[in-house]
């Protein structure tokens, strides 16, 4: 009797890098920087990431702060997509998905377009609940187009 196996694969990560960060300015700051040393030391184009990554830490250090909790940063490639994570601690303040995210009336306003820039820049994104009291909103770029 023939029989055919097969074994699933998974896509092995290629690269990684996380680090937690102070829920600030100078925080958000750093996480931005350290997203464009390491995409660059890694080869990978850096500049709609690095925007994504601002927009997500500045996110993280405005709405989801927790006085004495820092936020995380996640980078991960796998095959061709880089996957950016910016995990804090306030699962409660939760931005407006994918599709739902409006511009502000006042066309002067100095804030609320974060999310219509990572909305525009990635391929795919969207936001994970838990565990409590966390939350976690991701973006994937496709690196091959």
């Amino acid at each position: 009797m023939n029989q055919e196996i097969r074994r699933t694969q998974h896509p092995l990560t290629e690269r990684t890098f996380t680090v937690l960060l102070s829920p600030t300015r100078r925080g958000a700051r750093l996480a931005r920087l350290l997203a464009v040393a390491h995409l660059d030391a890694w080869g990978l184009p850096s500049e709609a990431a690095a925007h994504i990554v601002a927009e997500l830490a500045a996110n993280a250090s405005t709405h989801g702060r927790v006085q004495g909790r820092d936020f995380q940063l996640s980078l991960a490639v796998r095959e061709k997509t880089l996957r950016i994570e910016v995990t804090d601690t306030r699962g409660d303040s939760v931005p407006p998905g994918p599709g739902a995210v409006e511009a502000p009336e006042d066309d002067g306003a100095e804030s609320g377009r974060g999310m219509l820039i990572v909305e525009a820049l990635a391929d795919h994104w969207g936001i994970d609940p838990g565990p409590v009291p966390r939350k976690t909103v991701w973006a994937e770029i496709d690196l091959v187009r």
